[in-house]
């Protein structure tokens, strides 16, 4: 049994079939069809129609999750990709990357969702379920810490050098060799989908079909691993530096960006966005805002990753 996988065991429930899959250290999650419900696990038994499996040294967490807050993430498994676009920008410079395993929201971070976090709503084109948007980058971490601080866990981000801390346990925003691993769930093609420009409608909210205007997450297409509006809707801050050369000096394993720059990278499209500029592999950038009071920012949004559920460490105790 491998790190990273998840078990499934199917059994009937009153009649339904119910899936259990392995608890983390944080939480477990069973499945029965879509009603999720939430327990700590601390020892191997079993319940009544579902089934429990611990094997080997290490458990496995659920691949999908509900966090205290309430946001829904999808874990990504560990693993290689090639990254960039052979065919694409300059910028794009196809190479190989390994990734390892980490949850990411399921949608980008709602205006809902961030004004119960930060308490206050900046985004231009109003709507509880339509992404949060006019947000800087340094307003996207702040959020990460604020979340996490709500949850009990430990800011990424030092406020003052805006540097992360990749050890901690709380939210982060996704690197970009993170974020387009994500996207592209396990594809080559220009889109999570393939290359069809026709049916980019299907999964993206952009120029050719938003009206002008963010819309609701959530309503288009999933890519293949469950991520909704990884094509379009809003540009998604990453938490790196952008570099144009950056892909013939980074690392083959967890890149993290270039050390310094002056502008952070963007990835997935937006709702002005031609299609072209929402493939999986496309790099936008622009200043971070630490300061200033920025305008025309209805274009950029978030979401979040983090390693908490899934720390090898504390698997290991349950031997």
């Amino acid at each position: 049994m491998k790190y990273g996988q998840i078990i499934k065991g199917a059994k009937r429930l009153n009649g339904k079939t119910a899936i259990a899959v392995l608890p983390s250290c944080h939480f477990a999650i069973f499945l029965q069809r879509a009603r999720i419900m939430k327990q700590y696990i601390k020892t191997m038994f079993f319940l009544p129609g579902i089934l429990i499996l611990l094997q080997g040294s290490s458990s496995n967490p659920p691949n999908a999750v509900k966090t205290k807050s309430g946001v829904e993430m999808i874990l990504i498994p560990a693993g290689w990709f090639a990254m960039g676009d052979k065919q694409g920008e300059v910028d794009e410079v196809l190479h190989k990357v390994y990734i390892d395993s980490f949850y990411i929201d399921k949608y980008p971070v709602t205006q809902e969702e961030y004004e119960k976090v930060m308490g206050e709503n900046p985004s231009r084109w109003k709507g509880s379920k339509n992404p949060v948007e006019q947000i800087r980058w340094s307003d996207a971490v702040k959020y990460c810490n604020a979340r996490s601080r709500l949850e009990g866990l430990q800011p990424c981000y030092d406020l003052e050098t805006w540097e992360c801390n990749f050890a901690a346990n709380g939210y982060r925003l996704p690197t970009e060799a993170e974020w387009e691993y994500a996207c592209r769930a396990g594809t080559e093609t220009s889109y999570s989908y393939g290359d069809d420009l026709k049916k980019l409608k299907n999964y993206a909210w952009f120029k050719d079909n938003s009206g002008g205007r963010p819309r609701p997450v959530g309503q288009k297409l999933p890519n293949p691993w469950g991520l909704y509006d990884m094509h379009g809707n809003v540009w998604e801050w990453c938490n790196d530096f952008y570099k144009v050369d950056y892909y013939q000096e980074s690392p083959e394993k967890n890149p993290k960006g270039p050390k310094t720059g002056d502008t952070k990278v963007l990835r997935g499209g937006c709702w002005n966005a031609t299609a072209d500029k929402c493939r999986s592999s496309y790099r936008y950038n622009e200043n971070p805002g630490y300061t200033d009071v920025c305008f025309g920012y209805d274009i950029y949004g978030f979401r979040c990753v983090t390693k908490l559920f899934f720390k090898k460490e504390k698997f290991e105790q349950k031997k």
